[in-house]
């Protein structure tokens, strides 16, 4: 904008998502009489928007494509290309692709009428907005055939398929309609067609990379695994998954009867996964699949020590904050002194959502407090005493 607009622009940083951004953009329409152009809520931004669809058209011409997959986060791309495909090509499925933790256009075509969604989840930033727009929702309605939201993994996954492909890294709300394509073809046991994904963007930060290649593989299983602390125990355990790649193994010796292992290897697909878990099973391991479990793959993999005996009354809640300077500060800073800290872990992952896992001693009688706190903080959060991974001593 500093290189186009020189002395007229003026670039002004407010709020920590686009909603707040729009709130203040809005404010300032108001009392400064400035000119809002809404990014995705305006005739005629859909309509240019909509030209990409003209260009998907005009460059598959003479070849049949069966759908079009686009991302979707205001519902602005996904409402131009919908209206001119369904003009030209009626016959050309339009699918809109969403995160699932950001899927306003997916609720709002369910419940008939835009509705606002209580949270949203910032790491497809791009495509973080709580309230869709009115036209798009109208656009979408008409001529959008269905809505398809995607985990965060699968959009790790689509950004490596899409670098592997292209060697273009493209930022999280850019591979959605990659994901959602992929995704579509798996659940319906798709062969033989013709499909087009939209790449929607390339604002890629270099730290963030970090966070993608962990969670990109889609082969990989995470498990844990209870051992007995014998000689061989390792050798028998391996040769349990052997000969699948094994891409992570941490040990954490427990008693003179017991030892815990986190553990993750290559699988061909979730059917061969099952089989080795069945097969440790078996054998008479103690075996918990983590492949879906937030709190192992963020932080769990890559705390050291165990569960300590000592500690009495804690409680384990893993927190998102805006990763802004100042937020890691101010959770600090709200954190009674009456409770002791148990445990911690931050890491900064590039993205725009920072990611805690605190363990506090709180006593019963001070639970009602502690509700209070997470409440005036206002951090999405979820609790952790209960998870399997916490559960088994692995931390």
């Amino acid at each position: 904008m500093r290189q186009h607009g020189g002395d007229y622009s003026q670039i002004i940083l407010h709020g920590n998502n686009f909603d707040e951004a729009k709130e203040e953009a809005k404010r300032l329409e108001k009392e400064e009489g400035y000119t809002l152009i809404h990014p995705f809520d305006d005739p005629l931004v859909i309509a240019g928007q909509g030209t990409c669809g003209m260009e998907i058209l005009k460059q598959s011409m003479g070849k049949d494509i069966d759908a079009i997959f686009v991302c979707c986060g205001g519902g602005g791309l996904l409402a131009g290309i919908a209206a001119v495909v369904k003009r030209i090509r009626p016959e050309i499925k339009v699918i809109g692709v969403e995160a699932a933790d950001a899927a306003g256009m997916t609720n709002s075509l369910l419940a008939g009428r835009v509705v606002a969604i209580p949270s949203v989840g910032l790491f497809a930033d791009g495509a973080a907005v709580r309230i869709v727009g009115q036209e798009t929702f109208r656009l979408c309605s008409r001529f959008v055939d269905d809505m398809i939201t995607v985990s965060t993994d699968e959009i790790c996954s689509a950004i490596k398929d899409g670098f592997n492909d292209t060697r273009i890294v493209l930022e999280p709300a850019g591979a959605l309609a990659i994901a959602g394509m992929k995704r579509y073809i798996n659940q319906n046991s798709i062969t033989g067609k013709t499909f087009v994904a939209t790449a929607s963007g390339a604002n890629m930060d270099f730290d963030r990379l970090r966070f993608v290649a962990d969670r990109a593989d889609h082969r990989e299983t995470l498990i844990s695994v209870k051992i007995p602390e014998r000689p061989g125990s390792f050798k028998d355990l391996y040769s349990q998954i052997f000969p699948r790649n094994v891409t992570e193994f941490s040990y954490r010796y427990h008693n003179p009867d017991t030892a815990y292992i986190f553990l993750s290897f290559h699988a061909k697909n979730s059917e061969d996964s099952a089989r080795v878990i069945s097969k440790l099973s078996e054998r008479g391991y103690e075996v918990i699949e983590l492949s879906n479990n937030e709190m192992a793959k963020v932080h769990a993999r890559h705390l050291a020590g165990g569960r300590s005996p000592n500690v009495k009354n804690e409680v384990l809640v893993r927190f998102e904050f805006p990763e802004i300077p100042g937020a890691l500060n101010e959770f600090l800073q709200k954190i009674s002194s009456a409770w002791n800290v148990s445990l911690f872990h931050y890491r900064n992952h590039g993205a725009d959502v920072g990611r805690v896992l605190v363990g506090m001693q709180i006593p019963e009688d001070d639970r009602m407090k502690f509700d209070q706190f997470k409440k005036d903080l206002n951090y999405s959060h979820t609790h952790e005493t209960n998870n399997p991974v916490y559960r088994s001593f692995l931390l």
